[in-house]
């Protein structure tokens, strides 16, 4: 499945982890579509953000059972990505 390139990146994370490894080790944190795969998280991270991306590592970050109400539900299954950009180079989230 062929995906836009603003459909395969949906949004930042913004946490205190990605935060740290942002200063670092040049890494930032994207929730991205499901059936995205790195050659095209790669293709779009580096398009939308005009930078140029050393390496993608993804994972399926499972649903966690909740509660609301007394009834028992499961939040969504998601996918995030984990991106390495090229030293000295930069994202700027505040945007």
């Amino acid at each position: 499945m062929k995906l836009n390139l603003y459909d395969v990146v949906i949004e930042p994370l913004i946490t205190e982890k990605i935060s740290k490894a942002a200063e670092t080790m040049s890494q930032y944190g994207f929730r991205v579509h499901p059936q995205a795969n790195k050659k095209e998280i790669k293709a779009a991270v580096e398009k939308i953000f005009s930078v140029h991306v050393e390496s993608v590592n993804t994972l399926n970050v499972r649903g966690k059972w909740r509660r609301v109400r007394h009834v028992p539900g499961k939040t969504t299954a998601w996918k995030k990505a984990i991106v390495t950009l090229q030293k000295g180079e930069k994202i700027d989230m505040t945007k």
